[in-house]
């Protein structure tokens, strides 16, 4: 307990930081109406307020979730999470942003027991709404590596 809190405390130090670096960020041009710095900030002050609701919880809920074992399983789990995600940032750019995420999503929902049809029923539609949302709808521009030559 006292050492979810302790990381807990010490996330709110990382976000005070990371803040401060945003606040201080300079764009060398202006390509949208707040800044560059909105968003990083709007992101860590939600990051905060979380952390903060974590650090001052009923105790109840604090209890059921120490008593989480941290067995070879649950690090094996976590050790092909991050390499997933891993491979998902090395193959954004080469396959693509529907592609990469495709792949992502399968493998997640593979690790947490997803049947393959769900998985990759599920991969397939978020990455193509997460497609549409980010590059359509919020004009972020995403690549597409072996899409382009589609048109899409």
């Amino acid at each position: 307990m006292i050492y979810q809190r302790l990381f807990l405390t010490a996330l709110l130090i990382v976000y005070a930081v990371l803040a401060y670096a945003a606040t201080t960020y300079e764009a060398p041009f202006s390509y949208e109406p707040v800044g560059p710095r909105a968003f990083p900030l709007l992101l860590l002050a939600l990051l905060a307020v979380s952390t903060v609701y974590l650090l001052i919880r009923p105790g109840q809920m604090a209890e059921e979730n120490a008593e989480t074992p941290l067995t070879g399983h649950v690090l094996g789990r976590l050790v092909l999470c991050v390499l997933a995600l891993s491979l998902f940032a090395f193959f954004f750019e080469k396959l693509g942003f529907v592609v990469a995420a495709f792949l992502f999503a399968i493998a997640m929902c593979r690790l947490y027991n997803g049947r393959w049809v769900t998985s990759v029923i599920t991969g397939a539609v978020m990455s193509v709404a997460f497609y549409v949302l980010f590059d359509r709808l919020l004009d972020v521009p995403l690549p597409l590596g072996v899409l382009s030559g589609l048109g899409v």
